[in-house]
């Protein structure tokens, strides 16, 4: 029997391929949009991959479902409660589905959404006790999935809690303490609260570890897994919606997005109305970037940030260091982000003939900082981190607007002060300080190193 894992970390996502080698078949959970790594073991295993099921509409990440039954002839499954464009297989609380050898249990396990599934998996040799069980979203590794985020489908969180509530304590808490626990989220994923950074665990650690799943009412429960959930970034909706429908895979959109563009191009489309994001690190974005351009780079939470502020309605352009011009365009792919046009061909370089376009950022040392504080006309300081971080702990008399409120509170931004932006460490600065300079803030700088160097000139040990 093969049960592969595969970690995406830059989504915190996990998928899976179970097979039998000796029957030449195959079934892949869950998968990540661009599936070459599948369809590259599965032929190394030399098995047929013919079942691809999600355990539910992803909201993080569009699904490579599509992708699979177009290039594999792969039959789709989802849980029961599902509605879908596409054909597909409903997977029954308590249907069962043979892989050769290998059988897979489905169990109905709403509460993260109304038609998630958890897979138990009964390893050759074992027909009556599970070997494993991948949970989705419902159950993670020191935590349970959100139940907010669907909330605007007609369905209120508190009545998903108590779903979820069920759906531990009667489909997954009676399985055996042995039994391997694999979610499709790791630490990072926005799904949940509070997850591990381990991406495997065992029923009895989780019976005794995880908060969720300790004896407590369900009213109790509800009130846990509803308080203090982060907001969603506004592209979850789009994603879960597009998971349910017949689109163009992903070939296609990276086709249109891997088009070599001259400055010349790039800049008509950018002045129709094309967005143009610079995906390369904040300090390179600081030294020289192309005017208007918002720094989103590949090194942080690109994707995240990406599908939070980059329009649905506006085609992207991509400036990229040489090299990366592909992984910008993939990962956007892989949230849904189809309406990349193109990249600029040589990057940086390309705009050697015109420094009229060439623009940089201010940045400013936590000592500079400090300094200017204490003289007559102080600069704004302005925190784009979450109100938690804020709360926690901050520059006193700093401004909280957290990056993904930054563009409807532009107002809030004198043109006639020096504004400083900082968050944690950098790279969420750099974005909103790009953004405010495409909206023509030019005294903004940017606080190199962001609190944790604010803390460390201030003498605060960590």
């Amino acid at each position: 029997m093969i049960l592969k894992q595969y970690y995406l970390g830059c989504l915190a996502h996990a998928s899976y391929m179970i097979a039998d080698e000796n029957a030449g078949c195959a079934v892949v959970v869950d998968p990540q949009r661009d599936i070459d790594q599948y369809l590259d073991d599965a032929r190394a295993a030399d098995v047929e991959i013919r079942h691809v099921i999600l355990t539910h509409f992803h909201a993080d990440f569009v699904a490579g479902h599509l992708e699979l039954r177009d290039r594999a002839g792969a039959v789709i499954g989802l849980g029961a409660k599902a509605e879908a464009d596409y054909p597909f297989e409903r997977l029954t609380d308590g249907s069962t589905l043979p892989i050769g050898r290998v059988r897979l249990k489905f169990l109905e396990t709403p509460g993260h959404t109304p038609e998630g599934i958890s897979i138990l998996v009964f390893a050759p040799g074992a027909p009556d006790t599970p070997h494993a069980v991948l949970t989705g979203d419902t159950l993670f590794i020191g935590d349970v999935g959100r139940p907010d985020l669907m909330a605007s489908i007609g369905v209120t969180a508190k009545e998903l809690a108590g779903m979820l509530f069920r759906s531990l304590r009667e489909k997954l808490l009676p399985l055996p303490d042995a039994t391997l626990v694999y979610p499709a989220h790791g630490a990072g994923s926005m799904c949940g609260r509070n997850l591990s950074s381990e991406t495997v665990s065992t029923m009895g650690e989780q019976r005794r570890y995880n908060y969720a799943l300790q004896e407590m009412s369900e009213e109790d429960f509800i009130r846990i897994v509803t308080a203090d959930q982060p907001e969603a970034p506004s592209y979850f909706g789009f994603d879960a919606d597009l998971n349910r429908r017949e689109r163009p895979v992903l070939d296609a959109a990276l086709d249109r997005g891997l088009t070599s563009l001259t400055l010349e191009e790039l800049l008509r489309r950018r002045n129709a109305g094309a967005q143009c994001v610079d995906t390369r690190d904040p300090a390179d974005f600081a030294g020289a970037h192309l005017d208007g351009a918002i720094n989103i780079g590949l090194d942080g939470k690109y994707a995240t940030w990406a599908g939070t502020l980059l329009s649905r309605e506006h085609p992207i352009l991509i400036v990229a260091a040489p090299g990366r011009e592909r992984e910008s365009a993939l990962r956007l792919g892989r949230i849904g982000l189809d309406h990349v046009v193109g990249y600029l061909a040589g990057g940086m370089r390309a705009l050697e003939p015109r420094p009229d376009l060439v623009r940089r950022i201010a940045r400013m040392t936590a000592a500079a900082l400090a300094e200017m504080r204490s003289g007559s006309n102080p600069p704004i300081v302005v925190d784009v981190r979450t109100p938690a971080e804020h709360d926690a702990k901050h520059i006193d008399g700093s401004i909280n607007i957290p990056l993904s409120n930054l563009e409807g509170r532009l107002e809030d931004f004198p043109k006639d002060r020096q504004v400083v932006i900082h968050c944690a460490s950098g790279y969420r600065s750099s974005i909103a300080v790009s953004i405010l300079r495409r909206n023509g803030y030019r005294d903004v700088s940017d606080l190199v190193g962001g609190f944790a160097a604010w803390e460390a000139e201030q003498g605060v040990p960590r």
